[in-house]
């Protein structure tokens, strides 16, 4: 029979006045820091100065010094190196127990981590060994400098509206941020930010997996790509094939709408939106979404915005700069022609 532990309610911290810092952590793979480890400094900062403590960053690994000089010039004042060769590839268990052992040690009051595979399990493996919670997935991250709380917000009901959740009896404050939400810093090499390392020690009977081999996931650089071709339910599961065919002959991505998504059109990597991805290109072609404000709040930032919708009264037309309207499983074919024409008319000159 297997034995089920039931863990008791944490108690309220009795002195608050103990923890101090806002504590991010950066991902890093294959010798490449991830876009989150910067982004979730921009939170940190507004988050810091409103509680009027400092920002400290964590990067576990061996050899990541380099690392540390960018998120410096990012905005943290502090970074904590946590060296042991054993940490470079991300495993549960020795990060956990890294993180949660500096926690006790230096009490952080708050702790902000990026929304991805790795920040989504960690967040709450050490919420539950310190005795805290997590607000997840968060889209906006603010403090009230007043109560010394923090703000994290994300989408509730649907994405129909956005739920505000406080931590007022325990600590470190946790949330994890969305990936793409919050803009990257832009470096300054003046920053002036102290560096620490620590050698610590891994205990290896606590990890319990092993990499074996490493796969790879198709990257959708939707953040990083300055055209985006997106569609909704209005081009069906078939027209997400002529939407690709349009964006690889203009040098984009491929967009989409959760309704798309949840149809099982794409998938969700493709997502734009309040649940899904922010991004800010150049061109953005909404083709047959009604605009959402939830999907609004993903590309609101665009620089140019063509909406393609049979209905005239779609919302997406009050938010773009040329509305066609129209069937986009037949526009958008004609835009492909004219962009083959073209060019097939450059090669020949």
């Amino acid at each position: 029979m297997r034995k089920i532990t039931l863990l008791k309610r944490a108690e309220p911290v009795k002195d608050l006045s103990q923890w101090k810092g806002v504590w991010t952590l950066a991902e890093h793979r294959d010798g490449l820091l991830k876009d989150i480890s910067l982004e979730i400094l921009t939170p940190a900062r507004i988050v810091a100065e409103k509680l009027n403590t400092e920002v400290c960053t964590l990067i576990l690994g061996h050899g990541v010094e380099a690392h540390a000089e960018r998120i410096a010039q990012s905005g943290a004042d502090r970074v904590i190196i946590l060296d042991n060769p054993l940490l470079n590839e991300y495993k549960t268990e020795p990060y956990t127990d890294v993180i949660t052992n500096l926690i006790f040690e230096r009490k952080p009051e708050v702790l902000l981590i990026g929304a991805s595979r790795n920040g989504r399990d960690l967040s709450s493996r050490i919420a539950v060994r310190v005795g805290t919670g997590v607000s997840a997935d968060c889209t906006v991250i603010d403090a009230d400098p007043e109560k010394k709380l923090l703000l994290a917000s994300r989408p509730a009901f649907g994405g129909r509206q956005l739920a505000t959740i406080i931590c007022p009896n325990h600590r470190p404050q946790i949330a994890t941020a969305r990936l793409g939400i919050f803009p990257i810093p832009k470096p300054d090499p003046s920053k002036k930010c102290i560096i620490e390392k620590i050698n610590v020690n891994v205990d290896e009977r606590r990890i319990r997996t092993r990499i074996v081999e490493k796969g790879s996931i198709p990257e959708i650089p939707l953040q990083k790509s300055k055209i985006i071709i997106a569609g909704g339910r209005g081009v069906g599961e078939n027209g997400f094939r002529i939407l690709k065919e349009l964006a690889d002959l203009a040098g984009g991505v491929v967009g989409a709408s959760r309704a798309a998504v949840d149809a099982g059109w794409i998938s969700r990597e493709h997502q734009i939106g309040q649940t899904g991805r922010a991004v800010s290109p150049e061109l953005y072609v909404a083709c047959g979404i009604s605009g959402a404000v939830q999907h609004i709040a993903g590309m609101k930032t665009a620089r140019v915005v063509v909406a393609i919708n049979s209905d005239p009264k779609a919302l997406m037309f009050k938010y773009s700069d040329i509305g066609i309207v129209g069937d986009a499983l037949k526009i958008v074919p004609e835009l492909i022609n004219v962009l083959k024409k073209k060019k097939t008319g450059a090669a020949k000159h």
